[in-house]
């Protein structure tokens, strides 16, 4: 028995005329009679009743007749599920995220993601910038939102920057200098650093602190926090200042406010990255879904 005798029985089953059937499989009426009876000698049995005038299903032809429409729906989601698969719309995708990227384009680009390739498994896994290089390096994951700069990265990691952003002064609203508009990074000098912890993004870190080393000081670390979040709210208690990448505003935390710093050169980076020979269809496409979000 084969996918097109049960297509054939449907459709005969439906129309209860062979010359209407044969009309909608578009195939001639004898050759259609014939794949029936062929269909009736595998099974051994008789499906159908035939008179001059008349076509009628007989008990056995009604007892299998949904089986057959779902055996049929079935194998065409199968087709369907192929076709997508193929084109990189079907199976499962292991993102990692870093905090802070929840503040930058990552909505914006699984939005798009989602909207392109609805029925993807997407696993969405929060570690640091670090932990991700090493779960790629791994095959953990299939991709990484980052905070660049990433130390030694290997060689297979490809890195594509989604957004470049300003750095920030974060400050507790009742902070001598919250009045400014802009805050001199040289103001800070003697002040308590919420900083982020070098474990968890070491480029970041040791970024703020090379900033810090050339307006003339070394930041005074009161606390140390891995999650993005984590440091804001400690800077809303008043523990310290915090420099922060500008996407972190749209964080709010009663109480604090977020400042441009003086000089405006210092910039932080939100990468994409995978491994070039991950040879996985879906996470091309998410690549591609990725790039039409930020607009390249």
């Amino acid at each position: 028995m084969e996918l097109r005798h049960l297509k054939y029985f449907v459709a005969v089953a439906e129309e209860l005329n062979f010359s209407r059937a044969s009309e909608r499989l578009n195939i001639a009426q004898p050759p259609l009679s014939q794949q029936i009876r062929r269909l009736e000698a595998d099974l051994g049995v008789a499906l159908f009743t035939r008179t001059r005038r008349h076509v009628d299903l007989t008990d056995t032809g009604r007892a299998i007749l949904d089986e057959a429409r779902r055996t049929l729906a079935q194998a065409q989601r199968i087709v369907n599920l192929a076709r997508r698969a193929a084109q990189g719309e079907a199976g499962a995708l292991r993102l990692g995220f870093s905090s802070s990227a929840l503040y930058t384009m990552l909505p914006a680009i699984l939005r798009a993601f989602r909207a392109r390739a609805p029925e993807v498994v997407l696993s969405l896994l929060e570690r640091s910038s670090e932990e991700q290089v090493e779960l790629l390096s791994a095959g953990a994951i299939d991709a990484g939102f980052v905070r660049l700069p990433i130390e030694s990265p290997a060689p297979s990691l490809t890195l594509r920057t989604v957004v470049r952003e300003p750095l920030l002064v974060a400050m507790a609203r009742e902070h001598r200098l919250a009045g400014h508009r802009t805050v001199a990074l040289r103001a800070l000098a003697r002040e308590p650093f919420i900083m982020v912890a070098r474990g968890a993004a070491p480029g970041l870190h040791n970024q703020i602190v090379a900033l810090c080393s050339a307006a003339g000081f070394n930041p005074a670390i009161a606390q140390e926090a891995a999650e993005i979040s984590t440091i804001v709210s400690l800077v809303s208690a008043g523990l310290g200042v915090a420099i922060v990448p500008a996407s972190v505003r749209n964080l709010q935390r009663e109480r604090v406010t977020y400042h441009p710093l003086r000089p405006a050169n210092a910039m932080t980076e939100m990468a994409l990255a995978y491994e070039k020979n991950n040879r996985s269809l879906v996470l091309r496409t998410f690549l591609d879904a990725a790039g039409k979000a930020i607009g390249r």
